[in-house]
């Protein structure tokens, strides 16, 4: 009867420290967030998820952030395939009818891009492009060689790249020159990256990048192999010194910033998804972002929200 009473002791003891390691590891297992989409938001979404979790030691999230594009994002969010869908471009009003919802979570631009080796490089850097001759060269095919445009005397077939995915930053360009994604010319290239490096590599081309694959943050200069043609907004053929801001990328963000640049191309970013989250670890860290997170917005080379403004976007998690 001794042994069989200690049998169950031990079992019960045994049952106890077993039931104790399983909650432990229950509670040490960090939640899970998912995210796809826009090339445009993914540095900084990377950014911040790993900032969220150096200062939220007890709210750890194992997150899954995969860039694709901001079609993928919204496709992805409304599918519930992913928590949230990073997205770069105006919602439509489709979209909304489907049921997506969404916050701004910050700011950036898409900028005309060459080759820092085009032979007509500083006479661009001089003149500019106006909108016209952005359209001309994208959509209408009206100027197909840089000799076309004044004060150019280079003899080169005009070589333009766009992106083969859908994406916000084709359809924010295009809407600068009143246009669809679908509508602008050139050669389709997946990606921001993959359009940064192809331009790059031709002299005679032309494209368009978001802020973060044009600029390298921590030297702030444009990266090697890439050049920004300026928007000439006023249309005199001239970069005047208020639309000279692009030599290093705070110049431009604040350009962004203060409106100097024109909207489109730049442009609100932002987290989607079907419905308000309901996944608690999501909308822990939407509101991390919406308020610590900002801090990390300008070093990441992206402009910030108004103050204001991002209260109304927090609002949306109530």
């Amino acid at each position: 009867m001794k042994k069989l009473n200690y049998i169950i002791l031990a079992i019960a003891i045994t049952s106890v420290f077993v039931s104790c390691d399983t909650k432990k590891k229950e509670a040490v297992e960090p939640a899970r967030v998912s995210l796809s989409g826009a090339f445009a938001l993914y540095p900084l979404a990377n950014q911040w998820a790993d900032e969220y979790n150096k200062t939220n030691p007890d709210k750890q999230i194992r997150f899954d952030i995969q860039a694709g594009g901001a079609g993928k994002g919204m496709a992805d969010a409304l599918g519930g395939i992913v928590d949230l869908g990073m997205f770069s471009r105006e919602i439509t009003q489709a979209e909304k009818d489907k049921g997506v919802w969404w916050v701004a979570v910050t700011k950036d631009a898409v900028i005309p891009t060459i080759s820092a080796e085009n032979p007509a490089l500083e006479t661009l850097k001089k003149r500019g492009l106006t909108q016209a001759e952005f359209k001309a060269i994208f959509v209408d095919g009206t100027i197909t060689n840089w000799k076309q445009l004044t004060g150019i005397e280079i003899d080169a077939p005009i070589k333009i790249f766009t992106r083969s995915d859908a994406c916000g930053a084709a359809s924010t360009w295009a809407a600068f020159i009143d246009a669809k994604q679908e509508d602008l010319k050139g050669v389709g290239v997946f990606g921001d990256p993959g359009l940064a490096e192809a331009v790059s590599k031709e002299p005679a081309g032309i494209a368009y990048n978001n802020i973060v694959y044009a600029y390298d943050i921590n030297t702030e200069k444009k990266r090697p192999g890439i050049e920004v043609i300026p928007i000439d907004i006023n249309g005199n053929v001239t970069i005047d010194e208020d639309e000279n801001f692009y030599e290093n990328v705070r110049n431009l963000l604040d350009a962004v910033a203060k409106g100097k640049f024109p909207s489109p191309p730049s442009r609100e970013l932002y987290f989607v998804a079907k419905g308000k989250p309901q996944n608690q670890a999501t909308l822990d860290f939407l509101k991390w972002v919406l308020n610590d997170g900002q801090k990390y917005v300008v070093p990441a080379g992206y402009v910030t929200l108004e103050e204001n403004y991002l209260k109304e976007q927090e609002n949306k998690l109530n």
